[in-house]
């Protein structure tokens, strides 16, 4: 079993931090200043979005601390952060279908 305290890591922005990686899943926590963004992308894994702490607009609705979203894999999105914030990133499954790295790991 792996744990994590994430409000007390040391996550710098622009330097997320892989806490996890095997074949079910790749699990980040990034630290998004206010005003900036992952801009608009999209992965081949399906990806769910924690807000840990601060506020973010998703898609277009604005989402706090506790808030949750997933997105089906190859489904564009965008995250910007309204106000300073931490977010848990879990990429499933890791790599996903159509990702360079899958070749790798079949």
């Amino acid at each position: 079993m792996d744990t994590w305290d994430i409000n007390s890591l040391d996550v710098q922005p622009h330097h997320p931090q892989v806490l996890r990686s095997d074949r079910e899943a790749r699990v980040i926590a990034i630290n998004l200043p206010a005003g900036e963004q992952l801009q608009d992308h999209q992965v081949h894994e399906r990806a769910y979005v924690v807000v840990i702490d601060g506020e973010v607009e998703l898609g277009g609705t604005s989402s706090g601390a506790g808030s949750a979203a997933v997105f089906d894999p190859n489904e564009r999105h965008a995250v910007k952060a309204t106000s300073d914030a931490r977010l848990l990133l879990v990429l499933a499954p890791w790599p996903g279908d159509g990702h360079p790295g899958a070749r790798d790991t079949q």
